[in-house]
């Protein structure tokens, strides 16, 4: 994937030789010109990103560098992933962002967040899509690349960034796309919201999610993932607990004893967790209440897009009587096909139910 990255090494050279020169690439920046373009550039438009600063990005920029691993499926639901030139996300991790939007192979990729600027540069990427707090976003300026810092914790959150993203992206389509997503999205809250509302605060199981196994990892408030308990009818079991991936004892857990336990896809099995002795006395394992959580082009779970069929999925599985004529399989495929562009069919849609990978891909499921 990165044989030919070296072909370009003149090029990054003649690209910073211009930048130590002054030239000003950030601001009015015109969009770099993709292959088969007609070669037309458009005045630099502002748009805010989720952390509150005003970005001067081009009218449509086309080659885009993502090192945030979720934003890529809020790009692919913009049917902008085509765009997407430079990754931090890998097949063996996220074997159906791969399988659904092959030409993500053909980017170049690299291991953590943090890209190399002249690489970037060499690729003539015109804008770069980083997580809140991502320090190697400021190197990424120096050199007057573009920068959205993206980052949220809530669905409404969720739906601001995807309307950023939009923004960012130029062009009315994309714009009805971000649209047609979050009214999906808030059709979905408002349906789960009208069947579990006469479920008393008490009568709501008390939920644990477990992002890994080994080291024990939960998830507790101000996350997107208590978000998704809380509407999906349930309660957080970790009281007290604050963030995502928090490192917690077996102790806790079962000071806390939840009444449901949903474990990520690839968080592992809690028969193989260094505690794992202590983990059979909780009464969601003795009594069968443990959950693997679906994973498609991303974790359903955590920050993708995906959300959205999650809060259904959640809510059937803790309040299975007033789901019972809700098909998950055909949901998912519609989902697919109308956000990804892509024909999912039974078989696949059952395997992202169960956490599992692709049957034809080397990444073995766990």
């Amino acid at each position: 994937m990165g044989v030919a990255k070296h072909r370009r090494g003149c090029h990054v050279v003649a690209g910073l030789l211009m930048l130590w020169a002054g030239v000003a690439l950030a601001g009015t920046q015109a969009a770099t010109t993709p292959q088969g373009s007609t070669g037309e550039t458009s005045a630099a438009l502002q748009v805010v990103d989720d952390s509150g600063k005003t970005v001067s990005v081009p009218a449509r920029p086309l080659r885009i560098a993502d090192a945030w691993y979720a934003h890529h499926v809020l790009l692919m639901t913009l049917g902008a992933g085509g765009r997407i030139v430079a990754t931090v996300n890998h097949p063996q991790s996220q074997p159906w962002m791969f399988k659904v939007l092959p030409s993500l192979t053909k980017a170049t990729g690299v291991n953590g967040t943090a890209f190399n600027v002249e690489t970037l540069l060499g690729d003539g990427v015109d804008l770069v899509f980083t997580s809140n707090g991502d320090r190697q976003a400021v190197a990424y300026e120096q050199v007057g690349l573009p920068v959205m810092r993206m980052g949220y914790t809530t669905l409404p959150g969720l739906e601001q960034s995807m309307l950023a993203t939009a923004r960012a992206l130029g062009g009315e389509d994309v714009m009805q796309r971000a649209h047609a997503y979050n009214d999906y999205l808030e059709e979905q809250l408002a349906d789960v919201g009208k069947r579990v509302a006469a479920v008393d605060e008490e009568r709501r199981p008390r939920v644990l999610h477990i992002a890994s196994v080994n080291p024990l990892k939960v998830d507790g408030s101000d996350t997107l993932i208590n978000d998704w308990i809380n509407i999906a009818g349930g309660r957080n079991a970790a009281t007290g607990l604050k963030g995502n991936l928090q490192n917690v004892s077996a102790e806790q857990l079962l000071a806390w004893q939840p009444d449901v336990l949903i474990l990520a896809a690839n968080a592992g099995d809690l028969k193989q967790a260094a505690q794992a002795q202590l983990l059979s006395q909780l009464t969601a394992v003795r009594e069968g209440r443990v959950l693997r959580n679906p994973a498609g082009v991303f974790p359903w779970d955590r920050y993708g897009t995906e959300v959205a069929l999650q809060i259904v999925w959640a809510a059937q599985q803790l309040h299975p009587s007033r789901f019972q004529d809700v098909d998950m399989t055909k949901k998912t495929i519609e989902f697919y096909r109308r956000f990804f562009d892509y024909p999912l069919n039974d078989q696949d849609a059952r395997r992202i139910l169960a956490g599992l990978a692709p049957i034809d891909q080397h990444h073995k499921p766990e």
